[in-house]
C-alpha cells in the first residue's frame, strides 16, 4: 500500500509541475484532465502526508520519553503518543478506502427510471410520492433535475417516470437506489381500512456519452407525431414528440416533454444511449455474479432493497439491516443518511473482498 502511495505523491508532483508550466492552458483538453486527475489525487496525497506527521510524531515522542526524566513530562509525551498513534490508526483505515478502485462512473450525471409495480393505482400514487422524494433530494444539493418521459393516471400518480439528474458525482450516491421499493400503507383510494403492499421498481443508470455507446443508424427508427396530454398550445398543434425504435434491442423511446422536436430528438437519443450503456453494465455484472453479490446497490434490480411502512413511520433498508423512524422527513428527500450508510457498508464489503486476497 506503501509503495502505491508514494507512486501517487510522485505522480501529484508532476501534475503540478506541469500545470505550473507556462501555457499549460494552451491545450483546453490536456488542462482540464491534469485539473481532474490533480483533484482526485488531492484528498490521498493530504492524507498520506497527515499519516507521516504522525509516524514522525510517535519516533519523536519515544525518543523525548527515553531521555526525559520528569514524570509530570513523561505524563505529557505519553498522551501525546497515544494520541498520535490513535491518530495513525484512523488515516491508514481513511487510506484504504481512498485507495479502494473507482467506479469509472461515479462522477457522471445519472437517469432515474422510476416503475410503478404490484398494487394498481396505489403503487402508481407511491411511484410520483418517490419521484418528489428524489427531486426534493438533488435540489437541496443543488442538482438540475429535468423530466425526459412521464406516463401520469388522473389522481396524481405515474404509471413510470424517467428524470435526468445533473451534479457532480450524482451517481456515486444515487446508484444505491435502484431496485425494488416496497411501501405499507392504508391506501388513500380504499375506504375499509385495510393495510395495503405496493412495489415500484427504480433503475438508476450513468448519463453515457456518445463515446461511450456507438449507435448506428441503420438501427433506429425515429417517428415524429402530435404531443398528447397536458402540455399547453403546442400540444396536438407540431409535430414536436419523438419516439425512438432500437431494432437490435426492441427498446422504444418516447419523448414530448419539450416543445421542440429537437430537444425531444436528444432526450430521447440520450435516454437510449444510458440504456444500452446500462445494458453493457449488467452483461458485465453477471459476468462477475458473487463480486454483484458482496457489493451493495449494483445488483439485480428484482432485489427488495427498501420498506416505507407509514403507520409505523418507518423505512428500512433491508440490504444494510438499517431502520429509521423517520417516515415523514426521509419522503420529503431527506435520505442522506440512508444512502452514507449503504456507501459505508459497500466501502466494507470491498475492504473485507481486498482482505481476503
Amino acid at each position: 500500500m506503501f509503495d502505491k502511495l508514494e507512486d501517487i505523491v510522485m505522480r501529484y508532483e508532476d501534475i503540478m509541475n506541469e500545470l505550473n508550466e507556462p501555457g499549460v492552458a494552451d491545450n483546453q483538453k490536456r488542462f482540464r484532465a491534469l485539473m481532474k486527475e490533480q483533484s482526485e489525487l488531492t484528498p490521498i496525497v493530504e492524507a498520506f502526508k497527515e499519516y507521516k506527521k504522525n509516524k514522525q510524531d510517535i519516533e519523536d515522542s519515544l525518543m523525548m520519553l527515553s531521555e526525559e526524566s520528569d514524570e509530570d513530562m513523561k505524563e505529557m509525551l505519553k498522551e501525546e503518543l497515544a494520541a498520535a498513534k490513535k491518530n495513525v490508526e484512523a488515516i491508514e483505515e481513511r487510506l484504504k478506502i481512498l485507495l479502494l478502485p473507482k467506479d469509472p462512473n461515479d462522477d457522471k450525471n445519472v437517469i432515474v427510471e422510476i416503475r410503478a409495480g404490484a398494487g394498481g393505482d396505489e403503487a402508481a400514487l407511491f411511484a410520483a410520492q418517490i419521484y418528489r422524494m428524489y427531486v426534493h433530494y438533488a435540489e437541496g444539493r443543488r442538482w438540475k433535475v429535468e423530466t425526459m418521459e412521464v406516463e401520469e393516471i388522473g389522481i396524481g400518480g405515474m404509471k413510470s417516470v424517467t428524470f435526468m439528474i445533473t451534479g457532480t458525482g450524482a451517481y456515486s450516491v444515487m446508484k444505491y437506489e435502484s431496485g425494488v421499493h416496497r411501501v405499507q400503507r392504508v391506501p388513500e383510494t380504499e375506504s375499509g381500512g385495510r393495510i395495503h403492499t405496493s412495489t415500484i421498481t427504480v433503475a438508476v443508470m450513468p448519463e453515457a456519452e456518445e463515446v461511450d455507446v456507438q449507435i448506428d443508424e441503420k438501427d433506429i427508427r425515429i417517428d415524429v407525431m402530435r404531443a398528447s396530454g397536458n402540455g399547453g398550445q403546442c400540444v396536438n398543434t407540431t409535430d414536436s414528440a419523438v419516439r425512438l425504435t432500437h431494432y437490435p434491442t426492441g427498446i422504444v423511446i418516447y419523448s414530448q416533454t419539450e416543445k421542440s422536436q429537437l430537444q425531444n430528438k436528444e432526450k430521447a437519443f440520450a435516454l437510449l444511449r444510458a440504456k444500452l450503456y446500462d445494458m453493457e453494465q449488467q452483461k458485465a455484472h453477471d459476468a462477475e455474479a458473487e463480486l454483484r453479490k458482496s457489493q451493495i446497490g449494483t445488483g439485480d434490480r428484482s432485489e427488495k432493497i427498501r420498506t416505507y411502512n407509514f403507520p409505523q413511520g418507518r423505512v428500512t433498508d433491508h440490504r444494510i439491516n438499517l431502520t429509521l423512524y423517520k417516515l415523514d422527513k426521509i419522503i420529503n428527500g431527506d435520505i442522506q443518511e440512508i444512502l452514507d450508510a449503504c456507501i459505508a457498508a459497500d466501502q466494507a464489503a470491498k475492504l473485507s473482498r481486498m482482505g481476503d486476497e
